[in-house]
């Protein structure tokens, strides 16, 4: 083996291969560029973008398709510092990203390094674990230990900094870890437990599960339907930072608010939930709850003392494989009487319609786009915004679903649909955003331009950051709006500047015509629909 292929870097790509990694999200930097160059060894390809956060949005959305660990590789200093916001999404979408950041060198710590930084401590209130490797020859083991417990329990990001002397450095004889070492502790249910759980249930006389954001995904999804199939109860996800309101679950408040046993499976009590308190969730009812974190056990007793009546430790996706196995159906009418209240949405939106001209109502905008999704099996629906993330959301459905999640942190569509569309080579990907959104990460259209990554983004344009114009207007009264005006951009024109498609959108008519085009161009592409700032719905029925 040439000196060359024994750094530490080399023996870190090594170990991105035997993990299954193929594509790792990054932007260059002085620290990085040892790995860089192992990367072309190893066969890694390098999606190159043009932000740090980007490349760790990237990495989540991967995660959250795929099943696979997301790896984000930047530089340290400014470009870590650029990064870490990002994992804050990825940590309450519970999606198993590494981000591996350039480093000064040990041998300099202390001395004013070039670009030094604490940067395990900035990220670690944001991960699961955060630390800097101390040596090429532990940088394998180390990134097998990140994987490992990114994707264990509940999973969320790891950190791991990289000095330059541990990339360039002689890794000596240091092995790469075995496909086991990646795998995720085991967190199985014992099934006296979980029969314990499903009789509480069966002797309610309407009980519900609530599954957290690590169940949304296609394959999560598809386990809550079999469990929801196998026990007759309704298995219910949560990832909107709407929580209860979330308009992509209709009138579930209601239902909710009837419920009077509760499972939480690996799903948090906490704001998404109104902390378990009335009139959201009845005061009678009781709770049960499986998750892996004891913290998090410790938090609901706190929050319903006597009300949590059982409460396990086990992963999510390893409780739901005992739940379903072992569960006979209940009977009764509940589970449609839940099921209803999910589907409903207002007939009246059959008939909305812009007040204003030259502007479309949100559903005008959004519910013709179904078609798109439903013409493939493995479309992707990506949704972000404040209000017309959760029209688009109330307006659209997807087997195949990245939103901005719990965190509600605006501007990841972009980067997400380029994910997405590395995920899914054919499917249609839809990404709807609003124009606030949309000016985050534009640059990434420059970057699925060179990686030729089509998607169609759809732009809600009301020239205004409209979630807080709602609440300065709720809030304050029209005379005290500050803070909230944007211009009407072309996006569609900025679109075109990197290389991609364009469309403007103003009538109802025109808008599937341009969706299509935009879909047939073969290119990223932005279709700018000027639509009416409305508030997202709160849905009654």
């Amino acid at each position: 083996m040439s000196a060359a292929g024994r750094r530490g870097a080399d023996a870190l790509a090594r170990s991105w291969v035997q993990a299954g990694v193929g594509r790792v999200f990054t932007l260059s930097g002085n620290h990085v560029m040892p790995v860089f160059d192992a990367a072309l060894e190893a066969g890694v390809e390098l999606i190159h973008v043009r932000h740090e956060a980007a490349a760790v949005h990237m990495a989540d959305a991967w995660a959250r398709l795929t099943g696979e660990v997301g790896v984000a590789l930047v530089t340290g200093g400014p470009g870590h510092a650029n990064a870490v916001g990002a994992l804050y999404t990825a940590a309450m979408a519970e999606s198993a990203v590494v981000l591996l950041s350039g480093h000064a060198s040990n041998a300099q710590l202390g001395m004013g390094a070039f670009q030094e930084m604490r940067q395990a401590e900035i990220a670690a209130p944001l991960v699961k674990a955060a630390w800097v490797n101390d040596g090429a020859g532990k940088l394998a083991r180390d990134f097998a230990a990140a994987v490992r417990i990114a994707r264990s329990g509940r999973p969320g990001p790891v950190h791991m900094s990289l000095p330059t002397d541990s990339l360039e450095e002689d890794a000596g004889d240091a092995l790469v870890p075995g496909i086991g070492d990646f795998a995720p502790d085991p967190m199985t249910l014992d099934e006296n437990v979980a029969r314990g759980m499903l009789q509480r249930l069966q002797e309610a006389s309407r009980p519900m599960i609530i599954a957290g954001p690590v169940c949304m995904t296609r394959d999560g999804r598809f386990r809550m339907a079999a469990l929801e199939a196998a026990s007759g109860i309704p298995v219910v996800g949560m990832e909107s930072p709407r929580g209860i309101g979330d308009p992509s679950l209709g009138a579930f408040a209601e239902v909710l608010a009837q419920a009077d046993c509760i499972l939480l499976l690996a799903k948090r009590l906490d704001f998404t939930l109104k902390f378990g308190k009335p009139p959201a969730i009845a005061p009678e009812c009781g709770f049960l709850q499986i998750d892996p974190d004891e913290a998090e056990i410790e938090r609901t007793r706190s929050a319903v003392p006597s009300r949590l009546r059982a409460s396990a430790h086990a992963a999510a996706f390893a409780a739901m494989a005992t739940l379903t196995r072992i569960a006979r159906p209940m009977k009764g009418v509940w589970l449609r009487e839940v099921r209803a209240a999910i589907a409903y949405r207002p007939a009246a939106w059959d008939s909305a319609a812009s007040r204003l001209p030259g502007r479309l109502h949100p559903v005008q905008a959004l519910r013709p786009l179904q078609a798109l999704l439903d013409s493939h099996p493995d479309s992707i629906f990506v949704s972000d915004g404040g209000e017309i993330g959760q029209w688009a959301q109330a307006c659209l459905d997807s087997p195949r679903r990245v939103i901005n999640g719990v965190a509600g942190a605006i501007g990841a569509a972009l980067p997400f649909a380029v994910a997405a569309r590395l995920a899914e080579p054919t499917a249609p990907v839809v990404a709807v955003m609003g124009d606030g959104t949309f000016g985050f990460h534009p640059a990434e259209i420059d970057t699925a331009v060179r990686y030729r990554l089509p998607f169609v983004a759809v732009v809600g344009n009301d020239a205004r950051w409209n979630a807080e114009h709602q609440i300065q207007l709720r809030e304050y009264g029209p005379g005290r709006l500050i803070g909230l005006d944007l211009l009407p951009t072309r996006y569609d024109q900025v679109a075109v500047a990197f290389g991609g498609h364009g469309e403007q959108v103003t009538e109802a008519a025109e808008l599937m015509p341009a969706a299509r085009r935009a879909l047939a161009s073969g290119l990223p592409a932005c279709v700018n629909v000027m639509i009416e700032g409305l508030a997202a719905p709160n849905i009654r029925r």
